[in-house]
C-alpha cells in the first residue's frame, strides 16, 4: 500500500462541495439540523441489540440526511466500539476492477482524515484499483456522518462494486466474514445504495415494496431476480445483497428494521424522484 517513495497516500474528497458542504462548521450543523428535524422519530431502542450493519442512502445530503441519520444516531447510541467500519458501495462510473478495494491510507473529509485498515485489505482477496474509488460518492458520502456521530475512533475499508450479482455479493460476504475469524475485530457493514431513480412517488413506493420484502424475508437472490425482472433501479443492490449474505453468517437469525423511507420530492417537489429507505441489520 505504500508507494514506491513510502509517502502516506490520501484520497481526497470528490464531491465535498456538491453532496454536501465543504466547510467544516457548516457541515456539523448540517447533520445536527438533520438529528433535530427526525430526533422524535429516531427508534433509539435498536441502540440495545447487537448491530450488524445498515443501508443507508448517499444522496446529497439536503436530500437523504433526513433518512440517514436515523442509522448513524442509533449507531452513536450503542456505545460498542466497533473497530472497523466497511462500506460496501455501488461504482456509478464503472471505472476500475469488478469489485475493489482502494491503494490509499487514509481518506480525507472536512473533518479530517479516516485511516483505511490495512489488516483487513492483506486478508481480502479482492484487487485494489485507485479509479474505482478516485471520484465515487457512493461510500465517501458516509464519512461525515461516522465522523460527527461516532464518540470514538475508528478505521474503514472502502469496497466499490461494479459488477452487481447474487453471486458475486454471497462471495464478498463470505471473503469479509472468512478474514475477519482471522482478525476477530468488531466490523460495521454499511451497504450504500438508495432505492428508485426518477420515477413518481407512487411508482417508487410500488417498486421499493417488492425489493424491500424481499429483504425482509432475508432472500438476497430473490433481490436480485426482482430487480432485474422489474426494472428496478436501486442502485446498490449488490452492497445490499452482500449485507444480507453477511448477516446470516454472523448470526442464527438476524433481523431487519426499515427505520425511515422518504423521496427527494419530498424536499424539492415533483414528479420524478430518488427514493431513500435505511435499513438496520441486527441479531
Amino acid at each position: 500500500m505504500k508507494t514506491k517513495e513510502g509517502k502516506t497516500k490520501i484520497r481526497k474528497p470528490a464531491v465535498a462541495g456538491r453532496f454536501y458542504t465543504g466547510n467544516n462548521s457548516e457541515l456539523k450543523e448540517q447533520m445536527n439540523s438533520f438529528y433535530l428535524a427526525e430526533k422524535d422519530q429516531i427508534d433509539i431502542s435498536y441502540a440495545k441489540k447487537n448491530i450488524i450493519g445498515g443501508v443507508v442512502p448517499h444522496a446529497g445530503y439536503m436530500f437523504s440526511g433526513y433518512e440517514a441519520v436515523h442509522f448513524f444516531e442509533i449507531i452513536k447510541q450503542t456505545k460498542k466500539s466497533v473497530d472497523t467500519i466497511l462500506i460496501l458501495n455501488p461504482n456509478h462510473s464503472g471505472m476500475g476492477e469488478p469489485v475493489a478495494l482502494d491503494t490509499n491510507h487514509f481518506w480525507e473529509t472536512p473533518l479530517g482524515n479516516i485511516e483505511i485498515d490495512l489488516d483487513f485489505i492483506s486478508k481480502l482477496d479482492i484487487p485494489e484499483s485507485e479509479q474505482a474509488h478516485k471520484y465515487e460518492h457512493s461510500g465517501e458520502v458516509m464519512l461525515p456522518f461516522l465522523q460527527h456521530f461516532l464518540d470514538q475512533p475508528f478505521k474503514i475499508l472502502p469496497i466499490s462494486i461494479t459488477n452487481q450479482n447474487y453471486e458475486i455479493s454471497k462471495l464478498l460476504a463470505n471473503s469479509i466474514y472468512e478474514a475477519n475469524q482471522d482478525l476477530k475485530k468488531d466490523i460495521l457493514l454499511i451497504a450504500s445504495s438508495d432505492f428508485s431513480h426518477y420515477v413518481t412517488p407512487e411508482e417508487g413506493a410500488r417498486k421499493d415494496m417488492l425489493v424491500l420484502n424481499e429483504i425482509l424475508d432475508f432472500n438476497a437472490e430473490k433481490v436480485y431476480e426482482v430487480v432485474r425482472k422489474n426494472h428496478i433501479s436501486v442502485c446498490g443492490f449488490g452492497p445490499i445483497m452482500a449485507l444480507m449474505e453477511y448477516a446470516k453468517l454472523v448470526s442464527e437469525s438476524p433481523k431487519v428494521k426499515i427505520l425511515r423511507k422518504g423521496h427527494s420530492g419530498e424536499v424539492i417537489p415533483s414528479d420524478e424522484v430518488v427514493d431513500y429507505v435505511t435499513i438496520l441489520f441486527y441479531s
